[in-house]
């Protein structure tokens, strides 16, 4: 199942006392669609979810649909270390009318392929939604490895695969093993192109907060046939890809919020925000992208 092109992970919006800010959350939204965004991922690595309760999230993929009032899928992020607690999260999410759930490879727990496969299953067996898997070997220690994800995808409601393992072998492999139907979404935004080259749907990107026209721009010139172009686009918007991770993520997209006039409060500790050292390059960087010439 194809869910756009490129897709944003989605931060979350908070207040000066660490709440969530739902009206921020609602400007967010509203930049995001009218700035290339094909769908959001909600709660996920980039939405700090690791710091947000369960209610928390239950309220936030709430707000969202409302918000979003079906014109993009919205996907939430629902998985954890416990496929117990994953399934119970996952069915609250069902309820909130959230198009699809992302579930995370196991963190800490250290599972085998087996352990994975048994953990997707479980939770897949237990949702009517489409599922989509969230491999992220360095935040997760664990890899899901491309033969694990091949038999996933047999599965009649895993529908997809978040690959952010920065392993265009891999996913060549599972691209070519998987049914047409079965999409698979990079998401390491600096392996944009490379992956779309090979076959990936698109990307689930942390720069298309602030950057999301000109992704889609880079890749519409690809399949257009003008892949000098494309290669063009791909290297003027490296700078920010790379400067988006500077810093635990999301401090640094936070900051680029900010800097075009999207304030999206700070992080949650353990997280702080970037030095002042930090901020200007991360300003300079975004100011040169944003200049119209590419050079080839």
């Amino acid at each position: 199942m194809k869910f756009g092109t490129v897709l944003t992970a989605m931060v979350t919006p908070f207040r000066n006392d660490d709440t969530i800010d739902f009206d921020k959350t609602t400007q967010l939204i509203e930049h995001l669609l009218a700035n290339g965004t094909d769908g959001l991922v909600v709660a996920g690595t980039t939405g700090e979810s690791p710091t947000l309760s369960s209610d928390e999230k239950i309220a936030l993929w709430r707000h969202v649909v409302k918000v979003v009032n079906g014109r993009v899928p919205v996907i939430a992020g629902s998985g954890s270390n416990s496929t117990q607690h994953t399934i119970q999260l996952s069915k609250q999410a069902e309820k909130t009318g959230v198009d699809a759930l992302m579930i995370v490879a196991p963190y800490y727990n250290k599972p085998n392929q087996k352990g994975l496969y048994a953990h997707f299953k479980a939770v897949a067996s237990a949702v009517e939604l489409p599922v989509m898997i969230y491999n992220v070997p360095g935040r997760s220690v664990v890899r899901i490895d491309p033969e694990t994800v091949i038999a996933l995808s047999k599965i009649d409601n895993i529908v997809s695969v978040k690959e952010a393992t920065a392993d265009l072998d891999g996913m060549a492999e599972i691209i070519s093993n998987t049914s047409d139907d079965f999409s698979l979404y990079s998401g390491d935004d600096h392996l944009t192109l490379p992956a779309y080259a090979v076959g990936a749907d698109g990307i689930i990107s942390v720069s298309a907060h602030v950057i999301g026209t000109e992704m889609q721009n880079m890749l519409k010139e690809f399949v257009d046939g003008n892949t000098d172009e494309a290669a063009a686009l791909h290297r003027k918007l490296l700078p920010v890809f790379h400067a988006m991770f500077q810093a635990p993520s999301p401090a640094p997209v936070k900051a680029a919020l900010k800097h075009i006039g999207i304030d999206t409060g700070s992080m949650r500790l353990p997280l702080v925000a970037l030095t002042s050292e930090e901020e200007e390059m991360l300003r300079q960087t975004l100011q040169s992208v944003k200049t119209p010439d590419v050079q080839k």
